[in-house]
């Protein structure tokens, strides 16, 4: 069980040490792909820093081994009740590792699993997994980054962290009100009209972000998100993966399908993954994409 100690340094910033943290590399865990809000910094002298603003606060998490964790401008009772979450710190990787390899039986599997030791699948914000991977629509992460940013700037509420103003991901009614042509104006593009029929959904109650969190089988959550114009079964699959704890998704974009002829040509047996298959799906696209091809 990991140790928590509080600490405040000399420029009154507060924290949080976390003593033999679960397994978590930061620097693979936010360079993956699956987060588009955090962003490497360089403040408090970690040889990885990574900040940003998630459910309406912005902190940084530093690292310099897999021994310690830092999470800078947060209290315990943040830790406890937002960033444990957050961080999915209830779960066992080791295990899920296991359970990998034994279904899937393979080389490329052990090195996929290898090579990403320390990414975890972090918990995030519902609505702004949804929104996120509707802009993620044939983009890439810079240009994801940039309209996000865009976004938040223009309708988040501010958060400030020594003297800089952030924002957070704003939510649906204030996009709402805001209208297509004001979201288009951010260069969405065609995406435009998908955030708002999105925002429209939430606000008619067409879905439910509770329901969906509470379904039990995973093929009706992704039939009830695309109720939703412009959502398919791979923006689906990503948004669940990604803010609904959904594990068992598997989303299958280009460098998935790359991987998958590669290394898996008579496909993969994803029920017997089980509730893991999203990790393996994790663990397989940031070997291919980010080792594979570096």
């Amino acid at each position: 069980m990991e140790k928590v100690i509080p600490f405040t340094l000399e420029n009154g910033i507060s924290g949080v040490k976390i003593e033999n943290p679960p397994r978590i590399n930061i620097f693979k865990t936010f360079d993956c792909g699956q987060c588009f809000r955090f962003d490497p910094v360089s403040i408090f002298g970690n040889k990885y820093e990574y900040g940003g603003v998630a459910f309406g606060k912005y902190v940084i998490f530093g690292q310099d081994t897999e021994s310690e964790l830092y999470i800078y401008n947060s209290t315990v009772e943040d830790y406890e009740n937002i960033w444990r979450t957050f961080l999915a710190f209830d779960v066992d990787y080791e295990e899920i590792d296991a359970h990998i390899s034994k279904v899937l039986k393979s080389e490329h599997i052990d090195k996929a699993i290898e090579c990403s030791k320390g990414i975890r699948i972090l918990r995030q914000d519902s609505w702004e997994a949804i929104c996120s991977f509707i802009i993620s629509q044939n983009n890439n992460i810079p240009r994801i980054k940039k309209i996000i940013s865009s976004l938040c700037q223009k309708y988040g509420q501010s958060v400030c962290f020594l003297d800089e103003t952030h924002y957070a991901f704003p939510c649906h009614e204030v996009l709402l009100n805001a209208g297509e042509t004001e979201i288009f104006a951010l260069k969405t593009g065609f995406r435009a009209k998908y955030i708002i029929d999105a925002c429209q959904a939430i606000f008619e109650k067409r879905i439910s972000i509770d329901s969906i969190k509470n379904m039990e089988k995973f093929d009706d959550c992704v039939l009830e998100l695309c109720k939703v114009k412009g959502i398919g079964l791979k923006v689906a699959c990503c948004a669940l993966l990604f803010g609904f704890n959904k594990t068992e998704a598997f989303p299958i974009d280009v460098w998935m399908k790359r991987a998958l002829e590669k290394y898996f040509p008579c496909g993969i047996d994803l029920a017997a993954l089980g509730k893991w298959a999203g990790i393996a799906q994790q663990y397989l696209f940031y070997y291919e994409k980010y080792i594979q091809n570096s």
